[in-house]
C-alpha cells in the first residue's frame, strides 16, 4: 500500500514538473541567457499562453545575436502571430548582413508575408539565377520563320519583391522583345549572322521595370530556321485567287448555258410560228383561187420555184 502511494506521488510529481517546465521553459531561458540573449522568463510564459512557440523565437534570437544582429522578441513574436516564417526571415537577415545587402527586419517580414521566399531572394541577389525561355517563334521581313531560345540571367531586386512582377512577366517581356527584334530584321540571315543584336535590342528596352528582378544579361542559346511563312502566304493567296477565278468562270459558263437554252427556246418558238404560218398557205391559196387573184399558171410557177429552192438547199447540205 505504501509502495503504491509512493509511486502515485512520484508520477504526480513528474507530471507536475513536466507541466511546470512546459509553461515555464527554464531550460530555454537559461540557454538564451548563456547565449547573450536578454529575455524575461515571464515573457516566455506569456508567449506560451498566446500560442507562440518560445523555442522558435529564442532560437531565432540566438542565431541572429551570434551573427551580430540586433533582434527584438516582440517583433519576432508579432511576425510569428502573422503566420510568418521567423526562421527564414532571420536567416535572410544574416545572409544579407554578410553580403552587405541593405535589408532590415521590417522589409524582410513584409517580403515573407507577401508569399515570397525572402531567404531565397537574398541568395539570388548574391548568386544570380539563369532562366531558360521557352522557344520563341518570330518571322523576319523576308518571310522566314526563326525559332529562338534564350537564357536570361536575373538578380533579385530586394526593393521590388513586394508588389513586383515575377518570373512569368520577365519571360513574357523577353519573348516579346525577341519577336520584335527578329520581326524588324530585313533578312533572317542577318539575325543568324549576329544573334547578339537581339540581346542588345532586348536589353535596351528595360524589360525589368516593375518586376522583382534585375536582368543582368540575355544570351541567345539557339536559333533554328522554321517555315517559309512568306512563301506559304503567297501559295495560300494564289490558291484563293485560283478558287475565285474558277468560281467566276463557272458563273460565266452557267450564264452561257442559260443563254443558250433561252436561244433554243426562242428558236423553237420561231419554228413553231413558221409551221403555223406554213399551215395557213394552202388556205390562202384556195381563197386566192376562189377570188380569182391567183391563176393556174401562177400556181405552177410557184411550185417550180419551191422545187428549185429545195434542190438548192439539198445541194448546200451536201
Amino acid at each position: 500500500m505504501v509502495d503504491t502511494m509512493l509511486f502515485v506521488w512520484i508520477a504526480v510529481a513528474v507530471i507536475g514538473l513536466i507541466i511546470f517546465l512546459w509553461f515555464f521553459p527554464v531550460t530555454l531561458w537559461f540557454q538564451a541567457l548563456i547565449s547573450g540573449v536578454r529575455i524575461n522568463l515571464l515573457q516566455l510564459v506569456f508567449m506560451r499562453w498566446r500560442g507562440v512557440s518560445p523555442n522558435t523565437i529564442v532560437m531565432a534570437m540566438v542565431t541572429g545575436t551570434k551573427a551580430g544582429l540586433t533582434l527584438y522578441a516582440n517583433e519576432l513574436e508579432a511576425h510569428y502571430l502573422a503566420k510568418g516564417n521567423v526562421t527564414k526571415v532571420v536567416n535572410a537577415l544574416i545572409s544579407a548582413n554578410k553580403a552587405n545587402i541593405n535589408l532590415d527586419f521590417k522589409m524582410a517580414a513584409a517580403i515573407d508575408l507577401a508569399g515570397r521566399d525572402v531567404f531565397q531572394a537574398v541568395q539570388m541577389s548574391v548568386n544570380p539565377k539563369v532562366i531558360n525561355t521557352p522557344p520563341v517563334t518570330a518571322v523576319a521581313k523576308d518571310g522566314i520563320q526563326l525559332i529562338a531560345k534564350a537564357r536570361v540571367t536575373v538578380r533579385a531586386n530586394i526593393k521590388q519583391l513586394v508588389g513586383g512582377a515575377g518570373e512569368e512577366t520577365v519571360l513574357a517581356r523577353v519573348g516579346e522583345g525577341i519577336v520584335s527584334s527578329i520581326g524588324s530584321a530585313e533578312s533572317h540571315k542577318s539575325v543568324l549572322e549576329n544573334p547578339d543584336s537581339i540581346s542588345k535590342v532586348v536589353l535596351d528596352k528595360g524589360l525589368d521595370a516593375g518586376t522583382a528582378f534585375e536582368i543582368l544579361s540575355i544570351d541567345i542559346a539557339d536559333i533554328d530556321i522554321g517555315k517559309n511563312i512568306g512563301a506559304v502566304l503567297q501559295m495560300d493567296q494564289a490558291e484563293a485567287d485560283k478558287n475565285i477565278a474558277q468560281a467566276r468562270a463557272e458563273e460565266r459558263r452557267a450564264m452561257a448555258v442559260a443563254l443558250e437554252q433561252e436561244m433554243k427556246a426562242k428558236a423553237q418558238e420561231a419554228r413553231a410560228r413558221v409551221i403555223e404560218a406554213e399551215a395557213e398557205v394552202p388556205l390562202a391559196m384556195a381563197e386566192a383561187f376562189r377570188s380569182g387573184n391567183l391563176g393556174i399558171m401562177d400556181y405552177y410557177r410557184m411550185k417550180n420555184m419551191q422545187a428549185d429552192t429545195e434542190m438548192r438547199e439539198n445541194i448546200a447540205k451536201q
